[in-house]
């Protein structure tokens, strides 16, 4: 279960995804009662065993001690897969928990693709493509298939266009970047478990995602100074001002540069104020 923050249940405002903010502990407490609603629902299906990973941010949002004490959790920076960590080709289904549309969807909750204002867009393989193409690429790589996407209604109507028959749940639905009209957590989570019951409970009507290789990762940066940082990383190319490309067969390559990217990115853009 991968586990990112804007698109659980009850958020809506930037202060609550980041430590220190005004609401964010409430907003752990509500990230970790979503993750446990699929825990219960993936349990009551049979499921052997669930492994968390915190993918938001720091990584270190998920409360352990409210955590479900059948599952294992993931926690901390540094973990080369990021938001894919911990999935490998041994896991029967994977599922996405508290996701949000990719950058620029006008009616998404926090909208953004990977990064804040430093990227503009992602592409893969000369596609737009938000953090739910690109997690759902890495598990396909693998073999593992996406049963469930919980967030918010955009990111939903996104997962059900990319994958199909997905199971998806919406915990609300966005009115622009910063509102949307909220399920109460009591209801959003029970629709959560039943969520991750339905989709456990048939298996076998999914298949795993499928992006054909070479894997062509392109982002487009809101700025010079980033894409110039970025493209003097080793197979990184320079295809315009703003714009860098990499190429590879190897998907876990491009989770990996991934992390790299939002380092160099961060960097440049804190240290640089207004100009960032």
């Amino acid at each position: 279960m991968s586990v990112d923050m804007e698109g659980v249940t009850g958020l809506t405002d930037p202060e609550e995804m980041r430590a220190g903010g005004r609401g964010y502990e409430r907003g752990c407490e509500l990230m970790t009662a979503d993750a446990n609603a699929v825990i219960g629902g993936a349990f009551a299906a049979g499921a052997e065993s669930v492994l968390v990973n915190d993918a938001h941010g720091s990584t270190k949002n998920l409360r352990i001690d409210l955590l479900d004490p059948r599952a294992t959790l993931i926690r901390g920076p540094g973990k080369p897969m990021r938001m894919g960590q911990g999935l490998d080709a041994s896991h029967r289904a994977a599922c996405f928990v508290g996701y949000h549309a990719m950058a620029g969807v006008q009616h998404g909750v926090l909208n953004h693709t990977w990064m804040g204002k430093e990227i503009q867009n992602v592409y893969l393989n000369g596609e737009v493509c938000g953090e739910t193409r690109v997690v759902a690429s890495y598990a396909g790589f693998l073999g593992v298939p996406v049963v469930l996407v919980t967030g918010d209604e955009a990111v939903c109507e996104e997962a059900r266009s990319l994958l199909g028959d997905v199971e998806t749940v919406a915990v609300k639905d966005g009115i622009d970047k910063f509102a949307a009209e909220l399920l109460p957590p009591s209801v959003a989570q029970a629709r959560i478990g039943d969520g991750a019951r339905r989709a456990l409970n048939r298996l076998p009507d999914f298949t795993p995602y499928q992006t054909a290789p070479p894997y062509t990762l392109g982002i487009e940066w809101n700025s010079t100074a980033i894409a110039a940082g970025c493209a003097l990383i080793p197979g990184v190319k320079t295809v315009g001002p703003r714009h860098i490309e990499f190429v590879t067969d190897d998907f876990a390559q491009i989770m990996a540069l991934f992390g790299i990217f939002a380092m160099i990115g961060g960097q440049v853009a804190c240290g640089s104020g207004v100009y960032g």
